[in-house]
């Protein structure tokens, strides 16, 4: 017989013993009551003792034994503690504990939550994530990654993609989409850089073209900085240098 079969039907046979202890103890006339009255047990025992608290509960609660330093006391609670699972029968519904792996759960046969360590695949909690699904340490379940993800916190949200796959908002794509261009370094789809240019400087001296001395008809010129290139994807710069026509002023004369 399984240990859990066995403490299944030790929980029942402890509460009568606790009860008949103190029926006993009662009888010899000791400082222990046989059955305290319900207005001084706790809150959903129909019925207790001093030393073991509760020894039976009202309806629709359960029985669960709790530590009170090396002794245990039964208490009556509306649901189960975490880590353990409620067992209703006709004559005593307890607080059963969850197997070793689970850290909550359902009933005896589907885990809701594991320990650190393991994790949650169809009820069960399990060391490591068959072929295709992604081991969750946050989460500590098993996680099916979206398409082309190698590694996922959750099912829609990709934090790693698998080779050759380029990585955008959590998903993993085989081109960048409109509006964004790819990083071959880092794997990902990022957003084209434009190029930004600074403001004009001051037109520049009026000058004539070379070879020509007669005409006083010259050139003025201005120009503006590149302050952040485009990238391949990005808008080009503009003009960063444009000239006009120009009027070269006489020089005064020399007395």
């Amino acid at each position: 017989m399984s240990y859990r079969r066995r403490r299944k039907m030790q929980i029942p046979s402890l509460i009568c013993i606790l009860h008949f202890m103190n029926l006993t103890k009662g009888q010899h006339g000791t400082d222990i009551p046989r059955c305290r009255r319900s207005s001084v047990c706790q809150a959903g025992c129909a019925t207790c003792s001093a030393l073991n608290g509760c020894l039976s509960c009202k309806p629709r609660l359960f029985f669960h034994l709790e530590l009170d330093g090396m002794r245990q006391r039964g208490t009556c609670l509306s649901s189960c503690p975490r880590g353990h699972y409620g067992m209703r029968s006709p004559y005593v519904s307890t607080c059963t504990k969850c197997t070793a792996d689970c850290a909550s759960c359902f009933s005896e046969t589907f885990c809701t939550r594991c320990h650190p360590g393991h994790f949650l695949f169809r009820g069960r909690c399990e060391n490591s994530c068959p072929k295709g699904l992604t081991a969750n340490a946050a989460l500590r379940e098993c996680t099916e990654c979206p398409t082309g993800c190698e590694l996922c916190v959750r099912r829609n949200m990709c934090v790693r993609c698998e080779a050759d796959m380029y990585f955008l908002h959590g998903q993993c794509h085989l081109t960048c989409s409109s509006g964004f261009e790819p990083d071959v370094q880092l794997m990902q789809c990022i957003p084209p850089t434009h190029c930004e240019v600074g403001d004009w400087s001051g037109w520049g001296p009026c000058a004539r073209k070379r070879g020509v001395r007669v005409s006083r008809r010259g050139k003025e010129t201005r120009t503006r900085q590149v302050l952040r290139s485009p990238s391949v994807y990005g808008d080009p710069c503009p003009h960063v240098s444009e000239t006009r026509k120009c009027v070269i002023k006489k020089r005064p004369s020399r007395l």
